[in-house]
């Protein structure tokens, strides 16, 4: 067998680069002295030298940690650590333009299965007015106006995780919407499931956190069946 074939066959082991080490241990650095929302990270000098590395490679190991949202530049201070903002990088890329079939896919998926698990917090939290709210939105129902519809199916399910009152989750759905909006628009008829909007409300007046488990999974189930046709 040649040489060719043979690297071919095998693959080349990667070797990670310094600056892949570089963030890796000051990821570890963070996370052993418990750094807080604020603390100043030592001079790029500092670290260089306490790791044996050239003040360059550093400082790619810290852009690395800024586009992750650990750290940032202060005025007077320099580095610091700050809390995550763990959403930021999706907020940039979701975009059904740049994702791959497969990936929109997943996402899709994803945004489903938390759907099916709004319920404690819905019952936890919902409220006369917010109840009201959701159903005035119901009864503004129109399947017939592929973009009604679509706003409508955004509307509706945006006051459900609004009344959740979680907001990692409020913004989650929000960052979801193109994704949402982009499958729902491919729909050569509209998904209607076993139970309506105006019966998930309904559960939310009158019934009970089981029911309105049952009612969300039969709601939902149409946009898992056409799943399979991705």
């Amino acid at each position: 067998m040649s040489i060719t074939g043979l690297t071919k066959d095998l693959q080349k082991i990667s070797t990670p680069t310094m600056a892949d080490i570089v963030e890796v241990r000051l990821i570890d650095f963070l996370k052993k002295k418990a750094f807080k929302a604020g603390d100043a990270l030592p001079k790029e000098m500092e670290m260089a030298e306490a790791l044996g590395v050239s003040r360059n490679v550093v400082r790619e190991g810290l852009s690395r940690l800024k586009m992750l949202g650990l750290i940032e530049s202060r005025k007077k201070r320099g580095m610091v650590f700050v809390n995550p903002d763990i959403l930021g990088s999706f907020e940039k890329i979701l975009d059904p333009l740049i994702i791959d079939a497969a990936t929109i896919k997943d996402i899709f998926e994803l945004r489903l299965v938390l759907e099916m698990g709004l319920g404690k917090l819905l019952f936890r939290n919902k409220t006369d007015k917010n109840i009201a709210e959701l159903e005035k939105i119901a009864k503004t129902q129109n399947l017939e106006d592929d973009s009604f519809r679509i706003k409508h199916e955004i509307d509706f399910h945006g006051k459900l995780y609004e009344i959740t009152a979680n907001d990692t989750l409020k913004r989650f759905q929000k960052m979801l919407l193109p994704i949402f909006g982009y499958v729902t628009s491919k729909e050569e008829k509209p998904t209607r499931g076993k139970t309506s909007h105006l019966d998930l409300v309904e559960i939310l007046k009158n019934g009970t956190l089981e029911e309105f488990n049952k009612g969300m999974e039969e709601h939902l189930q149409p946009h898992f069946d056409r799943l399979n046709d991705f």
